[in-house]
């Protein structure tokens, strides 16, 4: 049997080597000197063997106690090992169900944000820092009650961002449904809030043209801009491809593919978590082809004119409309895409191209990841079709 002073002055060897105590126990020496405690044993006829801990942070009389009760495991024929897991394994949870809410969300964020772009990512993280964080990220979620929850969201509705509140209400109940799902807490404290108490948020359209005749007007109305080309040229293209202002005002010539006939915009600067092909018709083209000949040696196709490092302002789209006396509400840049959308429903084109086409997102993200090609042939076939249209009407209504 062993004694403290024989494990201490034992020297390690060029190899592996192990000390014999009783009944399974043992010390083993690695060649850089450090000892740790086995525990060796036969359960269902199979030997193995389980590590006891260190030497000397657990001793030798420690060490034979330990040994001792997994010996008794063995007679009620409980496998040490599987015991010994299954101990850690709940002490684990046990010790996961105190963490924070702050580290509970960081938890997620790293889940979900490569489903997300970085433009939501960073979204996300900064409303829930500013909204969630900054009151109860160093509370244990075990400890969060609907009532905790109600006094955060009430300090948005004080404030009146109401918009701001119901995404991070809904930011909460995911996080918290997430802990659920990891078994780190019984239930959602958000689920069952009373919506009445918070105020509601006013449903604002974007302003958008649904008569043709006042539409060509519009469009007539853009062709005369004496603004700047870059300014102006993005005007022009804005009916015929769909882009959210910023997608269109930021638009790189590194995403413009003249022989495929096609913008390609990475997810990176999408509002959805997947890149985002336009078909370009004709029309398109010649416009980008013009505004090459111009901007082709600058990284953005609608270089500043400050400072051509940086893209056009989306909101220089918005000023040039009201500069034309397009008042906002008869039609804002946004509003574009809600008029296309509207004409392409009723002009019969498959709703699915047409949503597609305007990235709206797929609640399956997995199908939205594989979709940003899907329909293409079709999506061709819409977009050349839909810059015809805008043509004829522009003839058929010109004053």
């Amino acid at each position: 049997m062993l004694t403290d002073t024989k494990i201490r002055t034992s020297k390690p060897k060029n190899k592996l080597y192990r000390l014999s105590d009783s009944n399974g126990l043992a010390i083993e020496i690695t060649p850089t000197g450090i000892k740790y405690w086995r525990y060796r044993y036969r359960f269902n006829g199979k030997a193995s063997m389980i590590s006891l801990g260190r030497f000397p942070n657990i001793g030798l009389k420690t060490a034979r106690l330990l040994r001792d009760d997994y010996r008794n495991l063995l007679t009620n024929d409980i496998n040490p090992s599987e015991y010994k897991a299954n101990k850690a394994n709940k002490n684990k949870l046990e010790s996961d169900k105190k963490i924070t809410f702050g580290k509970l969300f960081y938890k997620w964020h790293a889940k979900n944000k490569d489903n997300w772009s970085d433009k939501h990512s960073k979204k996300v993280m900064r409303q829930c820092e500013r909204h969630l964080l900054v009151y109860i990220k160093n509370k244990s979620i075990g400890t969060i009650t609907p009532q905790d929850m109600i006094q955060v969201f009430m300090k948005m509705n004080e404030l009146g961002i109401i918009e701001t509140l119901e995404k991070v209400k809904g930011y909460a109940s995911r996080i918290f449904k997430y802990g659920v799902g990891l078994g780190l807490l019984p239930n959602n404290p958000t689920a069952d809030l009373p919506n009445d108490i918070f105020k509601k948020k006013k449903v604002k359209n974007f302003a958008h043209i649904t008569d043709m005749e006042e539409l060509a007007k519009v469009l007539n109305t853009i062709d005369k801009f004496k603004g700047t080309i870059q300014v102006g040229t993005a005007l022009k293209i804005a009916p015929h491809v769909f882009l959210r202002p910023t997608e269109l005002a930021e638009l790189l010539w590194n995403e413009v593919n003249f022989e495929n006939k096609q913008i390609k915009i990475p997810k990176g600067r999408m509002k959805m978590a997947f890149p985002h092909i336009v078909p370009l018709s004709s029309q398109v083209l010649a416009l980008l082809k013009q505004m090459h000949r111009i901007s082709g040696d600058h990284k953005y196709v609608f270089p500043g004119v400050a400072n051509p490092n940086d893209g056009i302002s989306p909101d220089s789209l918005r000023m040039a409309l009201r500069r034309l006396g397009v008042g906002k509400d008869v039609l804002t840049t946004h509003g574009l895409r809600h008029t296309a959308s509207t004409q392409l429903h009723e002009q019969g084109f498959n709703s699915d191209a047409i949503e597609r086409q305007l990235s709206h997102g797929d609640k399956n993200k997995i199908k939205a990841t594989y979709n940003h090609a899907q329909y293409l042939d079709e999506r061709r076939d819409m977009m050349s079709k839909w810059s015809d249209f805008l043509d004829n009407i522009k003839k058929n209504y010109a004053k």
